[in-house]
């Protein structure tokens, strides 16, 4: 993917063509191999890193001036260090084993990343080359061939410009799996097919008909419509776009074929029946694979006006005990609910699987879990979320 988006991008290609050691790691450009002077007045080498801004399948005009460096602070040829440039100077973890020691601002309109590089490259290799006349950052490496065992498509520089790509690594890996392709998990797809998870596996055996495109993510065709696909075929054709890893299973999960879930690291149980819960849950209580279960319980006033609870809870080998008291096999809460006889509110579809979502990013260290929260239940009338949890 790296060297089809620098070939693709006139400003990266003319970086490469004239020799600089250049990669695109996880939304990043890094201009590797540039001479600078460190504090004892020595030649060095470290590492240029800019964030990367893409248009489709190529470089976009960068929207910032910031730069980071990876090594000691460069400086001038005495050993002083360069403060026309100086900013914090902080160690941060980028993701994708990148750590940067220092944050360049060098204030201008870069047209494109070509003139950005080059203009913090030339302050910094200029003063080595008071040492060093025959120093260049201009190396003409060996380019490697390329590795496409990659998760996504395209370059994630959503995780890139907010620096969270450390962040969205602790993702990385895991096989997950979503039980149910309904209003709720169709929307919990979404969300973790953003993520850098490795696979995830879609369990549905059911038809993606016309009242599913009024409580699902996207706007499916008319045509597509009339095809009557299968959920997992339809829904995996649409994030198909975008990422790898996507595995179909075009199956209700029975007592035949629950093993299917025995290789997964985490489960999202998105069934609006109980018929089958217990043996899944069962099962995955055997296996010790912690999950997240959703529902939402919806009924009218008198006024017709809908009021009810949207719930998620999060069931791990720590909390079995506690968690279990919120997990409902009921075809329908209370016996007079209106989710049973599908009526799906898009919006609180999208709510349960925000709230399972984060719960599962909690799990995985990425939001930081004050009270090791297990419930989290939206009432629709107060709009108060409660909240159980270990503390």
């Amino acid at each position: 993917m790296s060297n089809q988006l620098i070939a693709r991008s006139p400003d990266l290609l003319q970086l490469r063509n004239e020799g600089y050691d250049i990669t695109i790691v996880g939304g990043y450009l890094l201009v590797r191999d540039v001479p600078y002077v460190d504090s004892t007045a020595s030649v060095n080498r470290g590492t240029l890193v800019s964030q990367l801004d893409l248009s489709g399948d190529k470089a976009a005009k960068p929207s910032t001036h910031v730069a980071y460096w990876i090594g000691e602070h460069p400086c001038h040829f005495d050993g002083t260090k360069i403060e026309a440039f100086q900013n914090a100077s902080q160690r941060q973890n980028f993701g994708n084993g990148i750590w940067v020691d220092h944050t360049f601002s060098a204030k201008a309109d870069y047209r494109d990343y070509y003139h950005k590089m080059i203009t913090y490259i030339g302050r910094i290799t200029g003063e080595a080359a008071k040492l060093d006349p025959t120093v260049t950052a201009q190396t003409y490496p060996v380019i490697p061939e390329e590795n496409n065992d990659q998760v996504f498509k395209y370059v994630d520089t959503a995780s890139s410009r907010a620096n969270i790509s450390a962040l969205s690594e602790r993702l990385a890996g895991q096989r997950i799996g979503i039980v149910g392709l309904g209003g709720t998990g169709a929307y919990v797809l979404d969300f973790v097919a953003k993520t850098w998870v490795a696979e995830i596996h879609l369990f549905d055996g059911d038809v993606f008909s016309q009242h599913n495109a009024f409580r699902s993510p996207g706007a499916p065709s008319l045509a597509q419509l009339e095809e009557k696909p299968h959920k997992v075929i339809y829904h995996a054709g649409v994030y198909d776009n975008m990422r790898n890893g996507i595995v179909i299973h075009d199956a209700f999960l029975n007592e035949s074929n629950v093993t299917l879930l025995d290789d997964l690291d985490f489960v999202f149980l998105c069934l609006d029946q109980g018929s089958e819960k217990h043996l899944i849950v069962d099962r995955l209580f055997s296996l010790a694979t912690p999950f997240i279960d959703v529902g939402m319980g919806l009924r009218f006033t008198e006024d017709q006006q809908l009021i009810g609870l949207v719930r998620s809870v999060i069931s791990t080998p720590e909390n079995r005990d506690e968690s279990a008291k919120h997990i409902s096999y009921d075809e329908g809460l209370n016996g007079n609910d209106e989710y049973a006889t599908n009526i799906q509110i898009a919006e609180l579809n999208a709510l349960n699987a925000a709230l399972a979502v984060i719960q599962w990013k909690k799990y995985c260290g990425v939001y930081f879990d004050f009270g090791g929260q297990y419930y989290a239940g939206y009432s629709v009338t107060s709009g108060e979320i409660a909240s159980e949890g270990a503390v």
